[in-house]
């Protein structure tokens, strides 16, 4: 009330301080404004709504798109494999060889994720964060050519080295853009930005899924297509990735660029930087942290550090369970369960196309929600309702026989699990790595979470198929205790990083399993 009658005041008489604005003439500009009433709140801009947008569509959602896209047309993939073989080198594979053949075009996929991730860490210091994201974008471009003509060259190699550059792709991105667009946002949108990528990945899914349909790109001549489609969003979004602004954390903190920093800062959130008082403060406290210090982080030296090997560990633990909760192998059920349902087999592709789609909407109300619920509450509860939903999908399908309305308790339980799982353990374990560790170090434990990630998506691919044949749907089991292990361990150590900076969180969780990051959060509450 006071500031409201000092404000009535001066409008109502002429100033006669020299030190107070002169409103005889109109504030030039909102610039100014905002400077002489100290009112300006960092939130949405252009340039953030942009970045989030383009990285979703040009990075984002290609990774998806190539992990759901490739199961559609595996048939006639292994067609066209033996026929050039027999073409080019006079040779037909047999069974065992031809499926053999399939697993290395499906597995070097998640080997370029992994080699990837781990130059992710390299990347995002020695070119930036923008320059990586676009080196990204290129390596898709790449594989989507190569996809396109290798029915054409008769190429095996190149449908090969098309999937190694798009893991490559994936990888990068999965390591980068969470990170690239946590540093451009506000602290009070972190989570918001954070979800963007893991949205455009479960997008990706879905719309490979679609995409697969007969009536689109499903038919027998349209596979090379199909496989690269994904690249017109790409070629869209490249070139409005080039004039997006750089992180101005990594330009203040790595670089020790402090007019670059401040000018890309005062770009990106649309006002002059003499209003940029608080973001400038919280940068040069960043600076100014031994975490932060410009060296560099290698990650095998943030391996080392004892005070990062908790928040590491978090990290890797969740984005490894995010794989090994079985989120693929329900998809791969999925199909099966509901046709013992009753539905016809286009009506069960359909359904499982649903899945997908309740899996991009629960990402789309993560945007609102993380932000106010917080990422430790949101976590801790999808990944436990996990547990007990693949508890329950394990136990309804060996019970599937027993009662008519089973495979309906299974089809519930599938949906349910794909819901629970996009409300926390979906999209969370792709950016908490960068509000649990400093600038400098980010890309490293950025690496490390997307690197186990890959990692775990390798392991159940892998393990899956022998599971699957020699105990069935009690595999469903072991996915359900290694998810109440992650419960439990996150339960425990995980702290909410929601209102407190990467330096406070790291300090935390400090002390390694001698921390007690819960009970000083608390402390410092009271």
């Amino acid at each position: 009330m006071g500031e409201q009658t000092e404000c009535s005041s001066l409008f109502a008489q002429p100033v006669s301080r020299p030190s107070l604005p002169d409103i005889s003439q109109p504030v030039a500009n909102e610039h100014q404004h905002l400077t002489q009433t100290h009112e300006y709140k960092a939130g949405w801009s252009f340039y953030l709504v942009l970045a989030g947008v383009i990285t979703t569509l040009g990075s984002s959602l290609p990774v998806g798109f190539n992990i759901g896209v490739v199961n559609t047309p595996a048939d006639l993939i292994k067609t066209f494999c033996n026929e050039s073989f027999i073409t080019r080198y006079d040779v037909a594979l047999s069974k065992t060889w031809l499926n053999v053949l399939w697993s290395s075009i499906v597995s070097i996929f998640i080997i370029g994720g992994c080699t990837g991730s781990i130059l992710g860490s390299v990347l995002a210091d020695k070119l930036g964060r923008k320059k990586a994201t676009i080196l990204t974008n290129i390596l898709s471009l790449a594989g989507a050519v190569l996809f396109l003509f290798c029915r054409e060259a008769d190429s095996v190699e190149m449908l090969l080295i098309g999937r190694l550059l798009v893991g490559l792709s994936g990888g990068l991105t999965t390591s980068i853009v969470p990170m690239y667009l946590t540093e451009l946002s506000p602290a009070a949108l972190t989570g918001a930005m954070g979800v963007a990528c893991p949205m455009g990945v479960n997008v990706g899914v879905f719309v490979g899924q679609v995409m697969g349909l007969d009536s689109i790109l499903g038919g027998e001549n349209d596979w090379p297509y199909l496989l690269s489609v994904y690249a017109l969003l790409v070629i869209v979004s490249l070139p409005v990735l080039c004039i997006l602004p750089e992180s101005p954390k990594y330009l203040f903190v790595v670089k020790r660029n402090e007019a670059a920093a401040i000018s890309e800062l005062s770009r990106l959130r649309g006002v002059s930087p003499s209003v940029l008082t608080e973001d400038l403060e919280l940068l040069k406290e960043e600076s100014r942290n031994e975490g932060s210090s410009g060296e560099n982080w290698s990650m095998l030296r943030v391996l080392k550090e004892p005070k990062l090997r908790l928040p590491l560990l978090l990290t890797c633990s969740m984005q490894a369970g995010q794989q090994t909760s079985g989120i693929n192998a329900v998809f791969y059920y999925s199909q099966t369960i509901f046709r013992q349902a009753g539905l016809s087999a286009q009506r069960a592709q359909y359904a499982t196309i649903g899945s997908g789609a309740i899996n991009v909407c629960t990402a789309a109300l993560m945007l609102r929600l993380l932000p106010r619920a917080g990422r430790r509450p949101l976590l801790l509860a999808s990944v436990l309702a996990a547990s007990l939903l693949l508890a329950t999908l394990a136990a309804a399908m060996a019970l599937i026989d027993a009662a008519s309305w089973m495979p309906y308790v299974c089809m519930i339980a599938v949906l349910a699990y794909v819901l629970v799982y996009g409300f926390g353990l979906g999209p969370i374990p792709y950016f908490i790595a960068s509000e649990m560790f400093e600038v400098a170090p980010r890309p490293a434990g950025m690496a490390w979470g997307s690197l186990a990630n890959w990692g775990g998506n390798f392991l159940v691919g892998m393990c899956f198929p022998t599971m699957r044949d020699v105990i069935g749907p009690y595999s469903f089991l072991l996915f359900s205790a290694v998810t109440m292990g992650l419960f439990v361990f996150q339960k425990f150590y995980f702290p909410e990083t929601r209102g407190k900076t990467p330096s406070q969180v790291t300090q935390l969780c400090s002390r390694g399993f001698r921390s007690r990051p819960l009970a000083t959060s608390t402390a410092n509450h009271l």
